[in-house]
């Protein structure tokens, strides 16, 4: 990555007409971010539309054919298969590539990063690709990442209760079609989705694989021992789709390998980057605490009852912003300090 011109860096935002593309650019008007100049790129079904980028708005660019020599940010939230073929091409360019998919993830060669958590690994990156982890490993592990430094982290019992915005806007729509649908005493008919979502709970998330578990549950399991540098740590996830529009909700029950009051805990989740502690009998919800807010919001911490060593709480994260947009833009602007 080259040091930026007077005016800033130039950015291309792949998959800028989805809902976690707006929002990248959103967050890059929002945070300030020095840009000099600005792409939105697509789809050839999606050429010619325009995108807000804070004030102004941008005209969506063909992928296909677009030219990455000479950017240096290349935010790419398009889907596996685009990001299989276009990334190696944006970062062969020059680019630094922040993949939000799931496609490079468990690569050796490419950094997963959670900015938080783990940045400190990008020191000295300067080109190629680096991928964002998965919406419900980046919002669990900003909370269990300071206990596992202090203590250690044997084993973590999570059920996810997500959003259809993981789904994209799509699914968006097909909750509140059958919402309505519902209310007025039709079927719903699925199409994002295999079953109904409205006033219904989907217990699986992705396809299965051949242990029973869902690849988004596998995710959940392999992220997080990459990310927290640990072979050994168990993750054991049960993934739900939940009629929600925007914010993940998590239950986690872990074990520490060493013994930690819950006070303990507090002290680290209330000095941890990124989370909010709420105490006592305060509720943080995906509606009134996450949707379109930065933080993960942690409450009801407490012990685990059937372990000496256990401590249970909830989390609740905007997995479109810090599960996936936010966490790119943070990983950048990381990029950028190193860089001035």
């Amino acid at each position: 990555m080259q040091k930026p011109s007077n005016k800033g860096y130039r950015v291309a935002v792949v998959g800028a007409t989805g809902i976690v593309g707006e929002t990248m650019l959103e967050i890059l008007a929002e945070r300030k971010f020095p840009i000099a100049e600005v792409a939105a790129l697509a789809s050839s079904q999606s050429v010619g539309r325009e995108v807000s980028f804070g004030r102004k708005s941008v005209v969506v660019d063909d992928l296909a054919t677009f030219d990455f020599k000479g950017w240096d940010f290349a935010l790419f939230s398009a889907g596996g298969s685009v990001s299989a073929e276009h990334a190696p091409r944006a970062a062969a360019a020059g680019c630094v590539v922040i993949d939000n998919t799931s496609h490079f993830r468990m690569d050796p060669a490419v950094p997963l990063v959670i900015p938080e958590v783990n940045g400190e690994i990008l020191k000295g990156f300067d080109s190629g690709i680096i991928a964002n982890p998965n919406c419900s490993t980046i919002q669990m592990l900003l909370a269990v990442a300071p206990i596992h430094r202090r203590v250690g982290v044997a084993r973590i019992n999570v059920s996810t209760y997500q959003s259809v915005s993981g789904a994209g806007r799509a699914a968006m729509e097909e909750l509140g079609r059958q919402s309505a649908d519902r209310f007025n005493f039709r079927d719903p008919e699925p199409k994002v989705f295999d079953l109904p979502i409205a006033f219904n709970v989907l217990p699986a998330i992705d396809v299965f694989e051949d242990n029973g578990y869902t690849r988004e549950e596998m995710k959940m399991h392999h992220e997080t021992r990459r990310i927290l540098g640990s072979d050994v740590i168990q993750v054991n996830a049960t993934a739900v789709r939940v009629p929600v529009f925007i914010g993940h909700g998590e239950a986690v029950h872990l074990e520490t390998v060493e013994p930690i009051s819950v006070d303990g805990v507090a002290k680290l989740l209330q000095s941890a980057p990124g989370v909010r502690l709420l105490t006592g009998t305060d509720l943080a919800t995906p509606l009134t605490h996450a949707a379109g807010k930065d933080e993960v919001w942690v409450c009801r911490l407490r012990r685990d009852l059937s372990h000496s060593q256990g401590i249970d709480f909830w989390l609740v994260s905007d997995n479109v912003r810090k599960g996936a947009a936010l966490n790119a833009v943070q990983i950048a602007e990381m990029l950028t300090k190193q860089n001035s």
